[in-house]
């Protein structure tokens, strides 16, 4: 018979080593040095019930079963006002004043999403200066 009694927490088994220890687990964690909190909160992971009608398309149109690279991407704010930070510019992009935002977090995370790639795909964007200015082709 198994010897009941306290097992010894380590490893994937300690649900507690995230707040205890240093938690950070897989090697791209401690390539980076921080938590990936979509790994550990379910909730920062993107429901895909939520989809905008463009972020529907777009998926389609790449041919993607996901948006694995925007399940960081949330709306936050910037000096008080709604925005999405846009790690190409590595700076925030203001959601324009007059845009009504739903209210539960997981539809304003796809409209972030969706803005943000509005925004990436746009002759606004510094990347297309850039571009010009230093593109070989």
């Amino acid at each position: 018979m198994a010897k009941k009694g306290n097992k010894s927490k380590t490893g994937a088994d300690d649900v507690d080593r995230t707040i205890d220890g240093s938690g950070i687990d897989s090697q791209r964690e401690q390539e980076i040095g921080q938590h990936i909190g979509y790994r550990y909160d379910v909730n920062l992971v993107p429901d895909y019930a939520r989809l905008t009608p463009f972020l529907e398309s777009y998926m389609e149109t790449m041919g993607w079963e996901d948006l694995n690279w925007l399940e960081d991407v949330h709306m936050g704010y910037e000096e008080g006002r709604p925005a999405v930070f846009d790690r190409n510019i590595n700076g925030w992009v203001s959601i324009p004043e007059n845009m009504q935002l739903p209210d539960g977090q997981q539809d304003r995370d796809m409209l972030a999403r969706e803005l943000l790639v509005k925004f990436q795909m746009s002759r606004r964007h510094p990347m297309v200066d850039l571009n010009k200015a230093y593109g070989k082709f």
